[in-house]
């Protein structure tokens, strides 16, 4: 029987972990709230990735991995499968999820056109915070395909929220 956590403490603990990072730890420098976010979720997937695979045979290709990664994996943070998986068969990779768990209680109203500076400021400053969420969920994936033998860079699009797509690069 597998260990379970409550979806909103994961929840909780995201955005107190954000929130810690970008307004204490490093309020003036979010470069480096983003980078030790990022290394969190690595150290995450990491493990995570071990825990799962521990009964499988090793991979026999990078698609193999990544295909792990969007139905296994994700089923097991998730309880659902990445929606679209992308490739250009040259080391590129888009996973594709349409209702990203942790971005969909996030706020999606659009600047107004005519705005003013503060409206606009505000917009910018939800961007960036919702943009922070996502360093854990790509060191996530990066860690586990690292535990997988895959080298790579992991970065989000959330240009369509709730969905979020996940680029990541296969590192020669």
């Amino acid at each position: 029987m597998g260990r379970e956590v409550s979806e909103s403490c994961i929840d909780s603990l995201l955005t107190e972990m954000v929130s810690t990072y970008c307004n204490r730890f490093y309020a003036n420098k979010p470069e480096l709230a983003a980078r030790r976010i990022e290394a969190i979720g690595y150290q995450v997937g990491h493990q995570l990735s071990e825990r799962y695979t521990m009964e499988r045979p090793r991979f026999s290709d990078h698609l193999e991995a990544i295909k792990f990664i969007c139905k296994d994996f994700w089923f097991e943070l998730f309880k659902k499968q990445i929606d679209n998986l992308k490739t250009n068969h040259r080391g590129t990779f888009v996973l594709q999820d349409n209702r990203f768990r942790w971005l969909t209680t996030m706020s999606i109203e659009q600047p107004p056109e005519n705005g003013t500076s503060e409206e606009l400021s505000i917009a910018a400053d939800n961007k960036a915070l919702q943009s922070m969420h996502l360093y854990f969920p790509c060191g996530i994936i990066r860690g586990a395909l690292s535990n997988l033998g895959i080298p790579c860079a992991v970065s989000a699009d959330i240009s369509n929220l709730p969905a979020c797509s996940f680029v990541v690069r296969i590192k020669a």
